[in-house]
C-alpha cells in the first residue's frame, strides 16, 4: 500500500516550524536520465560593450513541435562546458525532450582570458560584479538566439542555475520574467535589489543546510566570492511577496529520505509556485553528480548523493509553464 500523502501544518509560516511527514514526489512528471543524444554547437553572439559572449547549445535528437528551453548558469570559476558535464542536463533533456543552452560568464578581459568566469548577479560576483556587466541583457539575447534557430515555446522558457549562476537565474526572476516562466537553483541567493517582476513567476531553491560557501543563514562564506551573502531564503520571500502569495507556509520532510525538508508558500497566484528545500548534510557541490575533482570537493564539499538537483529542478519548472 503506497504510504499516505502529506499533511501539512495549518500554520507554519516560520522557518523553525516542525515539518510534517510525506512524499514529496520531486522527480514528478519527468524521465530518469539517459546518455546525451543530439547535436552539439558553440554559438558567438556580439554585446555593445563586453565584447563577444558564448553560450553552448545542446538540441536532442527527435524533437518535435514547439519545445522547452533550459538556459543552464554555471557556478563562478565556471563555464558553460562545465555544467552541462557536471549537471548531466543535456541527459535529461534527451530523455524529456527539451533544449539546452549553457551561457559562458565572463573573465577579467573582454577576449575572454583571465581565468575564472562568473556572473553579475547583483552584489555578487567577481569580474561580473566588478565591471558592472549586463548579463540581464546578455541571457535575454541568448534566449532571442536560440528562439531564432529553434522552434522554442515562450511560454516554457526557464532558468536553472549553481552558486552565482543560480543567483542570476534569481536575477531573471527579478528582471527578466517576462522571459522566464520559471527558475530553479541551488545553493545561491538573492544578490539583487529591488525585486520587482513584472509578471509573476515560480521559483525552487535547494540548498544545502552544511553549505558554508553559501551559508543557508546567510553572511560571509568560506569560497573565493569574498561576499556576505543574504540569507538564501530571503529570495523565496521576496519573491513570494512580488508574486502576491502569503506570507505562510507549508513544510513537510519527506518520508523516504528524512533528509529532505520542503518550504512551500501559500495563497500564491494559479499556476505560480514558490518553494524552498533544504537538504541536512549537503554541501555546496551539485547534488547527485560525480565529484569534479579532489580540489572541487576541497572547494565545494563532496556530492550530496540522494538527490538528483538537476531532475528536481527541472521537474519543478517543467510543471510550471508561463501562467495564464
Amino acid at each position: 500500500m503506497s504510504p499516505p500523502a502529506a499533511t501539512f501544518l495549518p500554520d507554519a509560516s516560520s522557518a523553525a516550524a516542525r515539518p510534517e511527514v510525506g512524499r514529496l514526489r520531486l522527480y514528478a512528471g519527468t524521465r530518469p536520465s539517459v546518455p546525451a543524444s543530439g547535436l552539439t554547437s558553440s554559438r558567438a553572439l556580439p554585446t555593445a560593450t563586453d565584447g563577444e559572449r558564448t553560450y553552448r547549445l545542446f538540441v536532442p535528437d527527435g524533437l518535435d513541435g514547439r519545445v522547452p528551453l533550459v538556459v543552464a548558469l554555471h557556478g563562478g570559476l565556471g563555464s558553460g562546458e562545465q555544467f552541462a558535464a557536471n549537471s548531466g542536463l543535456d541527459g535529461l533533456a534527451t530523455a524529456n525532450g527539451f533544449i539546452v543552452a549553457y551561457p559562458d560568464g565572463v573573465t577579467r578581459f573582454l577576449d575572454g582570458s583571465g581565468g575564472a568566469r562568473t556572473w553579475n548577479a547583483g552584489k555578487c560576483c567577481g569580474p561580473a560584479a566588478a565591471r558592472d556587466v549586463d548579463d540581464v541583457a546578455f541571457i535575454r539575447d541568448v534566449v532571442a538566439d536560440v528562439s531564432q534557430l529553434q522552434d522554442i515555446d515562450a511560454d516554457r522558457v526557464y532558468a536553472i542555475g549553481h552558486s552565482n549562476g543560480g543567483m542570476m537565474a534569481l536575477r531573471l526572476a527579478c528582471e527578466a520574467s517576462d522571459v522566464f516562466a520559471a527558475v530553479g537553483v541551488q545553493a545561491s541567493s538573492l544578490e539583487s535589489a529591488p525585486c520587482e517582476p513584472s509578471t509573476p513567476v515560480s521559483s525552487m531553491q535547494i540548498h544545502g543546510a552544511a553549505d558554508t560557501n553559501v551559508p543557508l543563514d546567510g553572511g560571509a562564506g568560506t569560497g573565493l566570492a569574498g561576499v556576505a551573502f543574504a540569507p538564501p531564503r530571503a529570495a523565496a520571500e521576496s519573491l513570494a511577496s512580488a508574486d502576491g502569495c502569503g506570507s505562510a507556509t507549508q513544510r513537510v520532510r519527506d518520508r523516504a529520505n528524512r533528509d529532505l525538508v520542503m518550504e512551500r508558500w501559500r495563497g500564491c497566484s494559479p499556476g505560480i509556485a514558490v518553494q524552498f528545500l533544504t537538504v541536512r548534510g549537503a554541501g555546496h557541490a551539485w547534488m547527485g553528480r560525480p565529484s569534479l575533482s579532489e580540489a572541487a570537493d576541497r572547494l565545494m564539499g563532496v556530492p550530496y548523493p540522494r538527490l538528483d538537483a538537476s531532475r528536481a529542478l527541472w521537474a519543478f519548472v517543467s510543471a510550471h509553464p508561463r501562467a495564464t
